[in-house]
């Protein structure tokens, strides 16, 4: 198990550039199973999550090969449906959250796939109903093996239908309409999600030759299609890092241009970090994060504490709530952060605490934050990363930290993001890789 050594104290200066989305990445590759042409997918990030997925394609016999530094072709013209029942899959399908997402593209192509219970963060319960349901919906039987904890899911034909899903899921989303793009007829899906990753799907699949229509919006109509062809698509930037080196430089009190954002995909998320008193400029599509001394938390109107909680989009990402959470511990007054969405994304607090931050746990899903206006530094602390939001959280706390910190389990920061330590040593950061 890998851990950083972090001396804090460092401030930031200079420009760094986001890497691709890891969220859209992992629906996109997916994607790739709906054709037996080629796709080629650029702005691909090198991290754990997607190098796992881009493996388990490879071994399903997708062939894919290296076009640049982010930039891959996949064509799955040979699939081994056989590899699809064994253990080795299924076991590697147990440990990545994003393989669920396969199940759609292969009831659609194949008629049939087998998956395991997906792992990843251990940040509550993610429910699958959503998934299973819309694809039920479209006619697929599931059934699971409690024994081996092993869905299987089979379907002849596809026929389109209208459905309400009973939450907006990304993920859920994403399954189904990889599903119905295949489908016989029309489907309608009301309470879709629309955010960018999602938009960003439809659009790839729709330059496939898929009809899908209301794009952007909670109300998809899916024309389904006999077959689909391949693409080229580029995806966005990681908007999830991007409020991540927000959150640095203002902790770190240091002055950073983040390149290249994709600033009207950006949504509510620089506004949530105004809101804690932050000042940044949009310049062209960069953002420009100045050297702040201080930053104060704003109040309602009525004068009541500031609630910042997370919320389908276009509300705020619950990924970036654990670093508005410490970016708050020095902020000038106080926050309520209310995770509504996962019940145990808020238990890194108590690793916080011990590094001196003011912190009240209310319960699993809010947190009441008073600001130390940078007038006492956290203390270096020995933690453990948790998740990958918590990870990159506590690395923030520890890069404005007074003294040395190590964190533990880093493997779950390299998930989600990419050679972290090395672009954030380019901008002055002191983090050492053990």
């Amino acid at each position: 198990m890998a851990s950083f050594v972090i001396e804090g104290g460092h401030k930031l200066h200079g420009e760094i550039t986001p890497q691709g989305a890891k969220n859209e990445v992992l629906q996109i590759l997916c994607a790739t199973l709906l054709t037996s042409e080629e796709v080629i997918v650029n702005n691909i990030p090198d991290i754990l999550d997607v190098n796992n997925l881009i493996q388990l394609l490879r071994e399903m016999g997708v062939k894919v090969a290296k076009k640049g530094m982010h930039s891959y072709s996949f064509q799955a013209d040979a699939v081994d449906l056989n590899y699809l029942e064994s253990d080795d899959f299924l076991k590697k399908c147990s440990s990545l959250r994003g393989s669920v997402m396969l199940v759609g593209p292969l009831v659609a192509r194949f008629g049939k796939a087998l998956i395991s219970k997906p792992g990843g963060d251990k940040i509550g319960r993610r429910r699958l109903d959503t998934h299973f349901v819309g694809i039920q919906k479209l006619g697929a039987s599931f059934k699971y093996d409690a024994l081996r904890s092993v869905y299987q899911i089979e379907a002849k034909e596809l026929t389109g239908t209208y459905m309400l899903l009973d939450e907006a899921s990304v993920t859920g989303t994403a399954n189904i309409v990889m599903a119905a793009v295949l489908a016989k007829g029309k489907t309608t899906i009301y309470n879709a999600a629309c955010e960018p990753y999602l938009q960003q799907l439809c659009k790839m699949l729709n330059a496939m030759g898929a009809r899908i229509s209301g794009v952007a919006s909670n109300l998809l109509v899916i024309e389904g299609v006999e077959r689909l062809g391949g693409c080229v698509h580029t995806a966005l930037p990681d908007m999830i890092e991007v409020g991540s080196f927000i959150g640095m430089a203002a902790m770190t009190q240091s002055e950073i241009t983040i390149k290249n954002v994709s600033f009207q995909n950006l949504g509510i998320i620089p506004e949530s970090f105004r809101r804690l008193g932050i000042k940044m400029e949009q310049r062209d599509d960069d953002l420009y994060i100045p050297e702040q001394e201080h930053y104060e938390i704003e109040s309602f109107m009525d004068g009541s504490i500031m609630t910042i909680a997370d919320a389908p989009w276009p509300g705020l990402t619950p990924d970036l709530l654990s670093v508005l959470l410490v970016v708050a511990t020095q902020a000038k007054g106080s926050v309520l952060i209310h995770q509504k969405m996962f019940e145990s994304r808020l238990f890194f607090v108590d690793k916080l605490i011990d590094m001196g931050a003011q912190i009240i746990l209310c319960d699993p899903h809010r947190a009441v934050v008073i600001g130390h206006d940078h007038q006492f530094h956290l203390r270096g602390g020995n933690m453990t990363s948790p998740d990958i939001r918590a990870g990159i959280a506590l690395l923030i706390a520890a890069m404005s930290a007074e003294g040395s910190s190590r964190i533990h389990n880093i493997e779950q920061i390299d998930r989600g993001y990419q050679n972290i330590e090395h672009r954030l040593n380019a901008l002055g950061a002191r983090i050492t890789r053990i």
